[in-house]
C-alpha cells in the first residue's frame, strides 16, 4: 500500500477507525508504518534546511562590512527563524558578530531599535560580548543608551554595564566560516602548589554537607550551561575559624563523592588560586562548553560564570556583581584535582574549585567532570 501524501492522510482521517472496527487492524498498522516513514524524512529534511540555513547566517556574520551586516539583520527580522539548533540562536549569532564585525558597524546598525525592533536578545547578547572584549561602551552612543532602553526584566540586565577587573584576558573561540577551535578550563598550575605531605590522614570528617538545593544550583551553574558531564557542589560550616594552609589537608577528609575512596597516598594536588583565575576557569566552562557542545557563548557565559562564583563565595542572593566580587575577593580560592574515581582526569575535562570565606568558617565546594 503506497500512497502520496494526501491520500495518506484521507486514508488515516477516513479510513483507520472503520477498519479498526472490522477488526482490519494490520491495514491501521501498515498506514502507521508508511506515516512513520514520511516523519522520519520529513525531519531529516527540516535538519537539512536548518543546516544550511545556519551556514547562510554564518556566512553574512563573517563576512566583514555593513552591507553583510544589514542584510543579515533584515532576515533575522523579518524570518525569525524558529530552531533548536544552536548556531541559529542570538547568543551564537551575537558572538560571531563580536568576533568578526567592526564595533563602530554594530554599533550603528544592531543597536537601531527604530528598524530591527524583533532583535532585542540579539542587542543584549551581543552588548555582552562586546563589554568581555573591552569595548568602552561610553565611546558609543547607542551602546552607552541600551542599558536604559532594554528590557529590565531580561535576565542579562543584572550584569554589570562595563567589564570589572576579574573578567580581563577571557578566552574567546576561534571561528571561521567551515570551522571553530576553543580552549577550556587551564590544568593545575605549578606554581603556588599546596599539596599535603603524604601519607594523609585516612580518618573522615564529621561534618556535614549543608548545601540547600537553591546553593547546589547556584555554584554548578556555569558546569550545567556548559553541559558538562557532571558536577557537584557541597557547603560545610566549619565548628570554628581555620587558616587557609590547613584547607588543603582538610578537603580529601570531607565527606564528597569526589573524593570517595581517596587514598591517603593517591595522588591530591591543590593550589591557591587568584580570584580572577577562578572566574575564567568558569566563564570557561559557561561560555565555551565541554566535549561536543558549544557552550551558552559570551554574554551567557558572563551570568553564569558570576552566579557559580556568588554560590561559592556564599554572597547572599540578589546582591549586585560588585558586591559578588568584593566577596569573593576577600574570599580564599582553590583549585585541585585528585585521583578518585569521581573524576576521570582527562585534560581539560576535570576540575576542583574551593573555598574558604572571609570569616574563615565556611568551605564550599564545585567539582565538574566532563565524562559522564
Amino acid at each position: 500500500m503506497e500512497n502520496t501524501r494526501d491520500d495518506l492522510g484521507r486514508l488515516v482521517w477516513g479510513q483507520a477507525e472503520r477498519r479498526a472496527a472490522q477488526g482490519d487492524a494490520s491495514y491501521v498498522r501498515e498506514l502507521g508504518s508508511q506515516l512513520a516513514d514520511r516523519h522520519a524524512a520529513a525531519v531529516e529534511l527540516v535538519r537539512d534546511y536548518e543546516r544550511q540555513l545556519a551556514h547562510v547566517v554564518r556566512v553574512l556574520a563573517l563576512t566583514p562590512g555593513r552591507d553583510s551586516l544589514v542584510q543579515l539583520l533584515q532576515l533575522l527580522d523579518e524570518k525569525r527563524p524558529a530552531t533548536t539548533g544552536s548556531d541559529l540562536l542570538p547568543r551564537f549569532v551575537a558572538s560571531l558578530l563580536a568576533e568578526h564585525q567592526q564595533v563602530t558597524d554594530l554599533a550603528a546598525t544592531v543597536f537601531d531599535r527604530r528598524k530591527w525592533d524583533q532583535l532585542d536578545e540579539l542587542r543584549a547578547c551581543l552588548f555582552h560580548e562586546l563589554v568581555l572584549r573591552g569595548v568602552d561602551i561610553d565611546e558609543f552612543p547607542p551602546l552607552r543608551y541600551w542599558p536604559l532602553e532594554r528590557p529590565g526584566w531580561h535576565a542579562l540586565a543584572w550584569l554589570p554595564v562595563h567589564r570589572r577587573d576579574l573578567e580581563a584576558d577571557v578566552d574567546f573561540p576561534s571561528r571561521s566560516i567551515r570551522g571553530s577551535a576553543h580552549g577550556g578550563p587551564t590544568g593545575l598550575p605549578a606554581e603556588k602548589r599546596v599539596d599535603p605531605q603524604t601519607p594523609r590522614t585516612s580518618k573522615r570528617s564529621t561534618l556535614r554537607d549543608i548545601a540547600t538545593t537553591d546553593m547546589h544550583e547556584t555554584i554548578v551553574a556555569a558546569v550545567q550551561a556548559g553541559n558538562w558531564g557532571d558536577s557537584g557542589a557541597w557547603v560545610f560550616m566549619l565548628d570554628e575559624a581555620i587558616t587557609p594552609d590547613r584547607v588543603p589537608a582538610w578537603l580529601p577528609t570531607l565527606p564528597m563523592p569526589c573524593v570517595d575512596g581517596l587514598g591517603p597516598t593517591d595522588r591530591f594536588e591543590i593550589a591557591v588560586r587568584p580570584v580572577d583565575d577562578i572566574w575564567r576557569m568558569l566563564f570557561a566552562t559557561a561560555s565555551m562548553g565541554g566535549i561536543g557542545s558549544s557552550g551558552v557563548q559570551g554574554a551567557y557565559g558572563r551570568l553564569w560564570a558570576w552566579r557559580s562564583m556568588a554560590g561559592l563565595s556564599g554572597t547572599p542572593a540578589g546582591t549586585s556583581a560588585e558586591e559578588v566580587e568584593r566577596h569573593a575577593r576577600q574570599s580564599t580560592w582553590f583549585h585541585f584535582e585528585a585521583d578518585a574515581e569521581w573524576f576521570h582526569n582527562d585534560i581539560q575535562a576535570d576540575y576542583g574549585i574551593a573555598t574558604l570565606s572571609p570569616d574563615r568558617r565556611r568551605i564550599a565546594v564545585l567539582a565538574a567532570t566532563d565524562t559522564d
